[in-house]
């Protein structure tokens, strides 16, 4: 019988404009998540570069069959014999067009899943502070699940968070484990990231796994950092503050049960007519 309790691991990064140098920094951190035992290692959102210029982030980036970052994690996982998800790869998929995609790689170093980020990040903060993510990324329309040896995982990315139907659908399908890679911006971050992180755990009786980007990075982008491990009642297990490092937490899936036991709201759903 397979174990439902696994170590669960978040890397935390500050992805700068070179793939070839977020990818030296990348397996850096997920070995040393290796040392600590981890069974499962998620990356933040925008792995491999970190930039919203389209003609830089075009002159950086390649087709999936040609990504040297893909093919390098593919044989760490094997090599090390874990599951490593990469939050997301910048992925060229036409001329002017990249997908935000995620992949789960397994320990045999196959793509056990592929997502690619539904929801675009196009807001005006204020401060001349904005953003304009579908000008360079295709977004996605196909919401993804994937089993582990140890339960169903729900694979989101970043701005996901703020659509929680998705995670709904996800939890309704079974997932007890729900992947949020992000690269939150410092201002949201401070005022949305946790709550909405644990709020997403509550109501859908889930793990969370969050790790982020954090600090100032090579573009002048500030992210918040701050990666999250919280449970399905909401605790947070562990938590990064704002350089490059690693979380971890055993997970036990047998508490998934028992929160949706207390609380069981997945069953409670109902139907209702339009307004």
């Amino acid at each position: 019988m397979t174990s439902a309790t696994f170590k669960a691991a978040m890397i935390q990064m500050r992805s700068g404009l070179a793939p070839a140098a977020n990818l030296a920094a990348a397996v850096t951190l997920i070995g040393e998540a290796k040392s600590s035992g981890a069974d499962y290692v998620l990356t933040p959102e925008m792995t491999n570069i970190m930039e919203v210029k389209r003609e830089r982030l075009f002159a950086n980036i390649v087709e999936e069959a040609a990504d040297t970052s893909l093919a390098t994690f593919r044989e760490l996982a094997r090599k090390l014999g874990i599951f490593i998800h990469i939050g997301s790869l910048a992925i060229k998929i036409a001329p002017e067009k990249a997908a935000n995609r995620s992949f789960l790689i397994d320990p045999k170093g196959r793509i056990a899943a592929r997502y690619d980020k539904i929801h675009m990040f196009d807001v005006d903060l204020g401060n001349g502070e904005s953003y304009r993510e579908s000008r360079s990324y295709r977004p996605g329309e196909q919401a993804v699940i994937s089993d582990l040896p140890w339960g169903r995982l729900g694979l989101t990315v970043c701005y996901d968070l703020r659509f929680p139907a998705l995670y709904r659908a996800l939890a309704e399908a079974g997932a007890t484990m729900l992947a949020m890679p992000s690269a939150f911006t410092r201002q949201t971050g401070e005022a949305h990231w946790h709550v909405l992180l644990r709020a997403r755990a509550i109501e859908n009786g889930a793990f969370v796994l969050a790790p982020a980007q954090g600090g100032t990075h090579a573009n002048g982008r500030k992210t918040y950092g701050h990666s999250l491990i919280i449970a399905p009642w909401g605790e947070i297990m562990a938590e990064a503050g704002t350089d490059p490092s690693v979380i971890v937490a055993d997970i036990d899936l047998a508490a998934v049960a028992d929160a949706r036991m207390r609380v069981p709201s997945l069953q409670h759903d109902r139907p209702f007519k339009g307004l």
